[in-house]
């Protein structure tokens, strides 16, 4: 009976176990391929904050300099740099046509012609490596080729007739002619090499644009040409810097920047209602707002600058047509490039600090890496001027310390080949707009070209 009581209990283990090996050979509900990436996010970052050094002066002064450095750029660049350029940029990406920027542009185009005009319409604006960023992608999304378009990538904050003088002046004339010419020879190499690194995309864009049927002009040249001149000339004016001697040319005309700014600022609104359908009274009501705000707070420039950006806004986005896609192609961008932007900045201010302190890393650290010629020195110099962030100007005050702090000639050089035309923020942006293959590829040229040229003049010029 024992034995026969033991049957159905064998049973029952067998049907068990069978329905185990059912289970075990279903296949899983985890995909661990979907999970590592964000679990490994999560772990990180609650790792770091678990072992957060709060009490750790050093760290603490670097988050409180990673804020400054933001609300600086916020202040001083925002406003009066990046909003111009990015509806510079819109206007670029909605009437200018396609062909006519592959023509001069393009990667069909001829060298000269197309390496000139970039090299000399970056060199007009004179902005920084963050401001140039819009226009850059507006006319690469225009179909400009890859060389023209690191052409002028580089060369609008590097070949900045202000910046050179200004360089030359304090720091010498020899590192000022050696910047003058290195950024024009650079913009120009970099471009080209781009150009050969990548050629099997420019030989089939080049093809592309040989099929590419003439555009149907929506006005004449002449009034893009108007525009566009205007747009860039509130954008000059709005962002000239005060110089360091109290009198001269440059003074004078940053003593008049924002009259300067008003007068264009008019004429486009002119141009807003006569050739882009927006509403006279719309245009009136705006300027009364403006005028009334720069009468109210004399003292206070942007609070008018703003009011005219929201006039802006509000004027181009409540009219049909291509006044409205205009707006959008420029909000576009504006959403595209602003996050990276400040999230580089935050960054680099984390771990560099601004140009009057300190970050995580010690200046101490950068001032004894720097010393002397050799090739360490300059590369140093190069890598740490592509991560920095270096507003218009503010890198010739920046190496006037550092060379009298013991930093080689030559490693001067490199670092001002480098930092004006990159910074941390910008490679993101850059790698937004291009990818990382070339990305990594045009830093990698400009801190390269920048070490052996550092190299060179530390030689002959130490």
């Amino acid at each position: 009976m024992s034995e026969l009581a033991t049957i159905p209990e064998q049973k029952a283990g067998i049907e068990q176990s069978s329905e185990v090996e059912q289970i075990d050979t279903q296949p899983s509900l985890i995909d661990w391929k979907a999970i590592w990436k964000p679990l490994s996010l999560i772990t990180g970052v609650f790792l770091v904050f678990f072992w957060l050094p709060i009490d750790n002066s050093r760290l603490t002064g670097a988050v409180i300099e990673s804020l400054a450095l933001a609300k600086w750029y916020a202040q001083e660049h925002v406003l009066l740099c990046l909003v111009p350029a990015f509806f510079i940029a819109g206007a670029i990406s909605v009437f200018v046509s396609q062909a006519a920027v592959m023509k001069y542009l393009g990667a069909g185009a001829r060298k000269v012609l197309s390496y000139g005009v970039a090299s000399i319409s970056g060199s007009i604006l004179a902005v920084c490596s963050c401001t140039v960023l819009p226009l850059f992608a507006g006319i690469w999304k225009r179909g400009a080729g890859l060389g023209p378009a690191i052409a002028f990538l580089y060369s609008g904050p590097a070949i900045n007739v202000l910046a050179i003088v200004l360089t030359a002046r304090v720091l010498g004339i020899e590192i000022g002619a050696a910047r003058a010419i290195g950024a024009i020879v650079f913009s120009i190499v970099i471009g080209l090499f781009m150009h050969l690194m990548f050629l099997k995309e420019e030989h089939a864009k080049a093809e592309a644009a040989l099929h590419m049927p003439e555009p149907e002009a929506e006005r004449p040249l002449w009034q893009n040409v108007i525009y566009f001149a205007v747009m860039v000339g509130i954008l000059v004016s709005a962002t000239w810097g005060k110089p360091n001697a109290p009198n001269g040319l440059w003074h004078t005309i940053y003593s008049v920047k924002w009259l300067l700014t008003g007068f264009f600022a008019i004429i486009l609104g002119v141009l807003l209602v006569k050739w882009f359908c927006v509403r006279a009274y719309k245009l009136v009501l705006a300027v009364a707002a403006v005028l009334v705000l720069a009468v109210t707070f004399p003292h206070e420039p942007l609070i008018a600058f703003s009011a005219g950006i929201i006039g802006m806004v509000v004027l181009t986005a409540s009219t049909r047509g291509e006044t409205e896609s205009w707006f959008l192609s420029t909000w576009d961008f504006a959403k595209q490039i602003m996050p990276l932007l400040f999230a580089g900045v935050l960054v680099a201010g984390l771990l560099l600090g601004r140009p009057v302190s300190e970050g995580l890393i010690p200046s101490q650290w950068v001032s004894g890496l720097v010393g002397g010629n050799s090739l360490w020195a300059n590369l140093f110099a190069s890598l740490v001027g592509a991560f920095m962030y270096f507003a218009t100007l503010t890198e010739v005050p920046i190496l006037q310390g550092l060379l009298g702090a013991g930093m080689g000639k030559g490693p001067a050089l490199a670092l001002l080949l480098a930092g004006p035309a990159l910074s941390l923020p910008n490679m993101l942006v850059i790698r937004s707009v291009l990818g990382t293959k070339k990305t990594v590829a045009f830093v990698s040229l400009v801190v390269i070209m920048a070490t052996i040229s550092g190299i060179i003049f530390g030689h002959y010029f130490a």
